[in-house]
């Protein structure tokens, strides 16, 4: 049985990518089914090979074709590559399925179909990041991924969305390329392609005295590269665009999904390819450190001064990026523990928030401004809660999965000592400027608003949303996943330490 389960991650990549074909094929309610049902199939294998490799404690590398490097290429999955590839694959079928009811708004019913395809593509290449043991590989699903992206971004066809795209694009483009040069260069020093392989041969190379410059070159190159594409602060400038006015699950996916592949690669990077204490030594986990604290302030600043919901939520994310790469930039196996859970928390916070954002602002006229959200709560419950459970997560109140998230930054700092004050202080700051952000929405949201001097003078008419069934089936998983990593984190978080240590 277990010879066939390590079948399941070339299973589950090429399920997503060849549904994305079909789909080209399909009118838009069949694409539709077949992308629930080929994303369900995947969390079904990824759970199979996720309690497989509980009960083994060990991980595998499955060989495509059954060939040896350097004609085959090689997936290799432990307990944190299943993990995440289960946690990815439940997250994007929620965020799709939350924002069917306003896709036929948002794209044309006839690319409907194409908005699958492009769905298709995402994961399969989220799950390729996350499996692959080969770092050519990893280059080839990065540009699928961004390609996908831009798609997902301009799709809905209008001015901003083809502007956010095209900021994107660039600024993704000049990541992927630095990543491409730091490749070449690691290649041309070592000779070989495979995670494992190159990770000897640096190793050796660092022993040796060999090619310092080359070696700090190329982690510097690959790092900010993927700093880029995360959106990690100074590199967020295309961020508020792509995020605030692509379609609602395009939103969701973005921010909750596509930040955190090119993370869990950087994480792979640090401890499958150049080797951790390496890495640390090199200095240029200083400079994400620094960023990553950078970002937390700067993210939270900007959110504060929006008068738009979902660009607010938006620069959120530059926050909350900045807090991963800050526990990154610790540079202790707690503080990648800390990080890895709170991407995590993030992806499935912030789709939570995007989702409930569009439920409030459909009972406000459309419009995202604060006034017009005013008592919005009260005229759509169900995103009112679900707008509330992901503030509250975000700020870090106990009982959700934010709060442990911060918990874990805050015990791993403790154990630090030159860096310890600044993660503290910081944290505390971005604490308190996350809820004024959040909670001056919340309370905006429940602020009850007099039908006579208010709708009326706007121009619009108090609207009464019907709850939408599967809308709020949604509302309420993303609820129910968010209270889970809240209460049952000591599970989740032995389960991450277990995985970094089949990692390294």
């Amino acid at each position: 049985m277990m010879g066939f389960v390590r079948n399941f991650p070339f299973f589950s990549i090429m399920l997503a990518m060849f549904s994305g074909p079909v789909c080209s094929v399909l009118p838009g309610k069949a694409a539709r089914v077949l992308n629930a049902v080929v994303i369900t199939v995947i969390i079904g294998l990824s759970a199979v090979l996720l309690g497989n490799l509980i009960v083994t404690r060990e991980s595998f590398v499955f060989m495509m074709g059954h060939f040896p490097a350097p004609w085959g290429n090689e997936i290799r999955a432990g307990i944190l590559e299943a993990g995440m590839a289960l946690f990815f694959s439940i997250v994007m079928l929620l965020s799709v399925l939350g924002g069917i009811k306003k896709l036929y708004d948002e794209v044309n019913t006839g690319k409907h179909n194409l908005y699958y395809v492009l769905v298709g593509l995402m994961l399969s290449s989220l799950l390729a990041l996350v499996y692959t043991n080969d770092l050519f590989t990893a280059y080839v699903f990065v540009e699928i991924n961004t390609i996908s992206a831009c798609g997902l971004i301009m799709i809905r066809e209008n001015g901003r969305t083809i502007e956010a795209a095209v900021r994107y694009m660039i600024m993704s483009l000049i990541g992927s390329g630095m990543i491409l040069l730091g490749i070449c260069i690691l290649y041309d020093i070592t000779g070989h392609l495979l995670m494992s392989n190159i990770k000897e041969s640096v190793e050796g190379l660092v022993s040796a005295g060999h090619y310092p410059e080359p070696l700090l070159c190329t982690i510097a190159l690959m790092s900010v590269g993927l700093a880029i594409k995360c959106a990690l602060f100074p590199f967020h400038a295309w961020l508020p665009d792509a995020y605030g006015y692509s379609t609602v699950s395009s939103a969701a996916i973005l921010s909750s999904l596509v930040s955190k592949g090119y993370i869990f690669l950087l994480i792979k990077i640090i401890y499958r390819v150049i080797g951790f204490e390496i890495y640390k030594n090199s200095g240029i986990i200083d400079v994400l450190f620094i960023f990553g604290l950078s970002g937390m302030i700067f993210g939270s600043v900007s959110a504060i001064r929006e008068n738009d919901i979902r660009r607010m939520i938006a620069y959120s994310s530059v926050a909350q990026i900045g807090y991963i790469f800050m526990g990154i930039g610790m540079g202790t196996a707690f503080g990648m523990v800390a990080a890895i859970f709170h991407m995590l928390s993030h992806a499935a916070t912030k789709s939570l928030l995007f989702i409930s954002a569009i439920g409030l602002t459909d009972v406000s006229d459309g419009s995202r401004k604060f006034g017009p959200l005013t008592g919005s709560a009260y005229r759509n419950r169900m995103a009112g809660i679900a707008f509330a459970v992901g503030a509250l997560s975000m700020v870090g109140v106990p009982l959700f999965s934010g709060f442990i998230s911060k918990l874990l930054f805050a015990e791993a700092a403790v154990n630090l000592t030159v860096r310890m004050l600044p993660v503290l202080i910081v944290l505390g700051i971005s604490t308190i400027l996350n809820a004024i952000y959040f909670m001056k929405t919340v309370i905006r949201i429940y602020t009850p608003v007099e039908e006579d001097e208010n709708f009326r003078r706007e121009g619009y008419e108090k609207v009464h949303m019907r709850s939408v069934p599967l809308y709020s089936a949604v509302l309420g998983a993303f609820v129910i996943l968010n209270v889970i990593l809240g209460v049952m984190s000591d599970p989740i978080v032995e389960l991450i330490r277990q995985g970094l240590d089949m990692f390294a």
